[in-house]
């Protein structure tokens, strides 16, 4: 079924992922699919958090770290820039201590943390889950076409949903039981807000925004998710463990795209052995 017919047959579909190995075509198809739907009269945002993402080749654009830009009419794209993510995300954090805690600025010990935070892997990543999050819970857009980084990564950044919804979803449960103390004493003493709500209303905050992306990502309705495959045995041995591996994570699987095919007419032409042969050896791997 051509990918056109997917989009027409379905049209709820606003969220629309593609992953797969490197180097198979996700960035293109991506660009592709933001392109249609765009001429379609959509207002689209194709996006990728992939470092070596290639829609500004594509588009011939410098897009990286520049948020959303227009292409053309009803087409913008997006490339994350983790390393400015970051340093937005240590900002904000330094901002909220000072409010929360009522500080002038922040004690030299915690700075120290905070600038060596960048350094740490999982600083780039939750950053960059958060852009994603950013990104899909606005609702600017008819359609989002994430353009998923290679297949290890691309796991790793949907489960981290999951991870952080049980992980905030036991500091909130503490952070409520506290809560339930600091208000008696605030009562008793006649006191406003204690710091302490101010700390819980911000992890509700935050496990609401998991909570939103995490249902947008797993909605069999609204979202899709394709794998960009080309006819090799190999690819396609190591997409179906992917997808079973997806699936833990309800990611709503719409189909594969098969790319890189050669045209089998090609056989009643007059063309070299071993074309011949690799034509026949994608035919098997499609059986």
């Amino acid at each position: 079924m051509p990918l056109r017919d997917v989009f027409e047959n379905y049209p709820n579909r606003k969220y629309i992922m593609y992953g797969g190995k490197g180097g198979l075509g996700k960035t293109t198809f991506s660009a592709a699919t933001a392109y249609y739907l765009a001429k379609k009269g959509k207002r689209v945002l194709v996006f990728s958090v992939d470092p070596q993402a290639s829609l500004s080749d594509i588009f011939e654009r410098d897009i990286f770290g520049k948020g959303n830009i227009e292409i053309m009419p009803n087409l913008f794209a997006c490339e994350v820039d983790a390393d400015k993510r970051i340093a937005d995300y240590q900002e904000e954090i330094r901002q909220k201590i000072i409010s929360m805690y009522g500080m002038k600025k922040i004690p030299e010990e915690i700075e120290s943390y905070i600038k060596a935070s960048s350094a740490e892997p999982a600083m780039e990543e939750s950053a960059i889950f958060d852009a994603v999050v950013d990104i899909v819970v606005k609702g600017d857009f008819d359609y989002y076409i994430y353009d998923l980084v290679p297949l290890g990564h691309a796991l790793y950044y949907l489960s981290m949903a999951s991870i952080y919804d049980a992980w905030i979803e036991k500091i909130t449960s503490l952070r409520e039981k506290m809560r339930e103390y600091d208000k008696a004493i605030a009562t008793m003493k006649r006191e406003d807000e204690s710091e302490e709500d101010e700390i819980y209303n911000e992890l509700v905050y935050i496990k609401d925004r998991i909570g939103k992306s995490s249902k947008i990502m797993t909605d069999k309705e609204k979202t899709a998710f394709f794998f960009v495959v080309d006819p090799e045995e190999m690819t396609i041995l190591d997409t179906e463990k992917a997808a079973k591996l997806f699936s833990k994570y309800d990611v709503p699987l719409a189909g594969y795209v098969v790319n890189r095919v050669i045209n089998r007419g090609l056989l009643k032409e007059n063309i070299p052995a071993y074309l011949k042969n690799r034509i026949e050896m994608q035919a098997k791997a499609m059986e």
